[in-house]
């Protein structure tokens, strides 16, 4: 009996002329891996996985966050703190993790007061998933702003805005602007002049639907672009100045003395017919003084330049 069939042919079937039975060409065996082989695969396959899992972990992940934490498209807004109409405190930051419209109007202002409605309403559709509008009046007193928000039965908080948030924010020129703010605290829009509210409502759809933790890259402006709409933040270290407009954390304390002293010494040419130091504490806006005080300090600090 031949080997490779395993069983034998009946006596009887499937003969040829030679009274032989015929039986199959025998079928090639299929090749044996050692099973040391088999386990140093998995091994090695296993080392992969696991290799991969920590450049991912050690490189590319912390590479993804710090490309976001250095994102110069969607800046983190500027935090501040001010007390509403209502005599509570206001903190931007207690909205972390909550989509914010932040919009700089004021009663006077015909175009406001067109959004206001359309605020009111996306405060009252997406309240519950997690939007809040936060107005910032630019009126002089509080009382028209606190009758203004009784007759437009206004559902979300304002406050009384002031000059140094203004400049925080790159310096309100036009009312109103308004700024969206992601879940994470980045500025991803802002609109200067009124928008219809489906502009308002498809940024804040997008955002409502971003993680809290992490940059929404994909996020897309809507509205028309104007170069207005371009997003400047302004420098506490200059804001924040005894010299308004110029970042004095280089000098020492004598040495700001002596530069107010220079200061003091020299005439604005802007026509205001004070002396730089005096213009720039009187008038923050001052484009001239701002821009002669910085080459004065430039000198001070480099004097045989």
């Amino acid at each position: 009996m031949d080997e490779h069939l395993g069983a034998e042919a009946p006596a009887d079937s499937g003969t040829g002329q030679s009274g032989q039975a015929q039986v199959p060409p025998p079928q090639p065996e299929r090749p044996v891996v050692p099973r040391g082989k088999l386990l140093m695969g998995a091994v090695v396959a296993l080392a992969l996985v696991v290799g991969l899992y920590f450049v991912n972990r050690l490189w590319i992940a912390p590479a993804v966050k710090i490309q976001a934490k250095a994102s110069k498209d969607h800046p983190v807004a500027p935090d501040f703190s001010l007390p509403d109409i209502s005599g509570k405190q206001l903190n931007l930051s207690d909205y972390k993790g909550k989509v914010v419209i932040l919009d700089f109007w004021a009663t006077w202002c015909g175009p406001c007061l067109i959004e206001i409605p359309g605020f009111v309403a996306l405060q009252k559709r997406y309240a519950n998933e997690g939007l809040a509008v936060v107005g910032i009046s630019m009126d002089d007193g509080q009382q028209q702003v606190v009758d203004f928000y009784k007759q437009y039965n206004m559902n979300y908080r304002v406050a009384l805005g002031n000059a140094r948030l203004e400049e925080l924010y790159g310096g309100i020129i036009g009312l109103p602007t308004t700024f969206l703010i992601g879940r994470d605290g980045r500025i991803y829009a802002k609109h200067e002049g009124a928008m219809d509210v489906s502009v308002f409502e498809e940024e804040v759809k997008q955002l409502l639907g971003a993680p809290a933790d992490a940059e929404a890259a994909s996020f897309q402006r809507e509205g028309p672009r104007t170069r207005a709409d371009q997003i400047e933040l302004g420098d506490p270290k200059e804001i924040d100045s005894e010299v308004p407009g110029v970042d004095l954390t280089k000098l020492t304390a004598a040495q700001k003395e002596d530069f107010k002293k220079v200061l003091a010494g020299q005439s604005c040419t802007c026509g205001c017919k004070m002396n730089l130091l005096k213009c720039r504490q009187v008038d923050r806006q001052c484009g001239v003084s701002r821009k002669l005080a910085r080459e004065q300090l430039d000198k001070f600090l480099k004097p045989n330049v």
